[in-house]
């Protein structure tokens, strides 16, 4: 076997199982070897960053790395953005990206670049393979960096004669490594602070977000009294009825220091304490009352879920866990189609199960309202705030989770980013529905060239930030994807089409025009 043949039997050995992958010339030795090994789905994807963003949503549900294969280093740089949301989401993830063969670097081709430059800022682990026969161990070493607990980047650059010279034989899978446990001191820390009686909020993150993690959140502040929240941008959360209902820190600087205020310990589970997304003149940009103290339950790379379980022991804490509700999902509302009502018609249809891909920027938080006491679901968002990722992370969601239906809500201008995902869903036959809410604007710079004191703005800089002039046509756009696509300009429309689109398989598109 050759050396692109010796990887991939190693990443399947090592349980990745997909590649999302938009490859070229110095990758066809690996394209090649897919025909030669069993178990390895390969999704095609028209764009790099859409690679990197399916990636991620994959990995978010799978729990697990997929492989993207990435065309040198201008292939991985188009795929920078949504790799850079995936490191902020603790994405195992497994990038192959091919090089020159060793020989021609000496002759600067016109793609030659600094393939490692453009890597290590989103890679926890880089390594270019020497050789056709160290390529399967490197791959094995890939596999076991980007399962480092929470999940993190690795790539492997893959130079061209590596993958088509002679090698001797796949690697084995290497040991999965496993969360640090927290020790009995952090735990007694944080019983003796939570007894105290001061006002406590827990902020969690990473997996302790899932059922188990919330039941014992809940538990503790049911016998405590303390608030449980989670990051604004948290990578996944479990929400809905009969789970424990958490808060969400809201996005702008001055709503999270009145979120905070009072607050007298910050008890943290895989999480850091609250920031603004952005510097602006006059405020805050630490948001946590100065006098708040700020105790460690679970870093990252300990197990958070299980920190939680003990702690909840500890405080003798009965198995009652706080504010879970019960199904009320909310009738179809009467008047205009807004952020609102659109929210609203999502909480009615959403189904159990149901995974949502959430960039729906300024029009997506009608449905979080709801949240607690609809369909359990799961809630995915846009992590490190490089906007484009929704329409590819639910691409990704949906081949990880091929019986669940994916949501995707999405403002139309980011939705521009990374549209060839819809291409993918098509070419899949993937359950997803896509919501691109159509304001023809980009309405959070609007918001936010009014808080960051830039004078007084005029048509040159509003023309910026409008999507106007031609407005886009988000129904031929998705049609010429090859994804069925309506348009719904009131809550009766919205309401018909969404709900047709839940009762049926298969990718979909409705542009609701606010």
């Amino acid at each position: 076997m050759n050396g692109a043949e010796s990887l991939l039997r190693t990443l399947v050995g090592s349980g990745v199982e997909v590649c999302f992958g938009n490859p070229g010339t110095s990758e066809m030795h690996f394209v090649a070897a897919l025909d030669r090994v069993d178990g390895m789905r390969t999704v095609l994807g028209l764009f790099e960053g859409a690679v990197t963003g399916m990636a991620d949503g994959y990995g978010r549900m799978a729990e697990k790395p997929a492989a993207t294969l990435l065309h040198l280093g201008p292939g991985l740089a188009n795929g920078l953005a949504n790799l850079h949301n995936a490191r902020r989401a603790a994405t195992p993830l497994v990038n192959i990206v091919g090089d020159h063969a060793t020989y021609h670097a000496q002759y600067d081709a016109p793609l030659a670049s600094d393939v490692h430059g453009f890597a290590r800022p989103v890679s926890a682990w880089v390594h270019s393979s020497a050789s056709a026969r160290t390529v399967a161990a490197d791959g094995a070493l890939a596999v076991q960096a980007a399962l480092q607990y929470p999940g993190q980047i690795a790539t492997l650059i893959l130079p061209a004669d590596t993958a088509w010279l002679e090698a001797d034989r796949p690697a084995p899978a290497l040991p999965k490594p496993m969360p640090a446990q927290v020790s009995t001191e952090a735990i007694d820390q944080a019983a003796i602070a939570l007894r105290s009686g001061k006002k406590s909020v827990l902020l969690i993150r990473g997996a302790a977000l899932k059922e188990r993690g919330l039941n014992a959140a809940g538990r503790i502040a049911a016998a405590i009294g303390a608030r449980i929240a989670c990051d604004t941008f948290a990578p996944r959360c479990q929400r809905g009825a009969g789970r424990a209902r958490i808060e969400r820190i809201p996005y702008f600087a001055e709503q999270i220091v009145e979120f905070m205020r009072g607050t007298e310990q910050l008890i943290l589970v895989g999480a850091k304490p609250p920031v603004s997304f952005f510097a602006y003149p006059n405020k805050p940009s630490w948001c946590t009352p100065e006098d708040c103290r700020i105790l460690y339950l679970a870093h990252a790379h300990e197990d958070g879920t299980a920190a939680l379980e003990a702690l909840a022991d500890t405080l003798k804490a009965t198995h009652q866990r706080l504010d879970t509700d019960t199904l009320n999902k909310p009738d179809i509302p009467a008047g205009p189609l807004d952020a609102r009502t659109a929210g609203q018609v999502i909480a009615h249809y959403l189904p159990e199960g149901a995974i949502i891909s959430d960039e729906g920027a300024t029009a997506g938080g009608g449905v979080h309202r709801f949240a607690a006491a609809i369909e359990p679901h799961d809630h995915l968002t846009l992590t490190g705030g490089a906007i484009g990722q929704g329409i590819p992370l639910a691409t990704g969601a949906a081949v990880a989770c091929p019986d669940r239906k994916v949501v995707c809500l999405h403002g139309d201008g980011g939705a521009m980013y990374t549209l060839q995902a819809l291409w993918t869903q098509a070419r899949e036959a993937l359950d997803v529905t896509t919501v691109v809410f159509a304001n023809r604007s980009y309405a959070i710079l609007n918001i936010e060239l009014g808080r960051v004191g830039a004078g007084d703005p005029g048509p040159k800089a509003f023309s910026m930030l409008d999507l106007h002039n031609p407005e886009l046509d988000w129904v031929k756009l998705g049609s010429g994807m090859g994804v069925e696509s309506t348009r719904a300009t009131s809550v009766e429309e919205f309401a018909n089409q969404l709900g047709s689109a839940m009762k049926h398989r298969g990718p979909r598109l409705i542009e609701v025009v606010l």
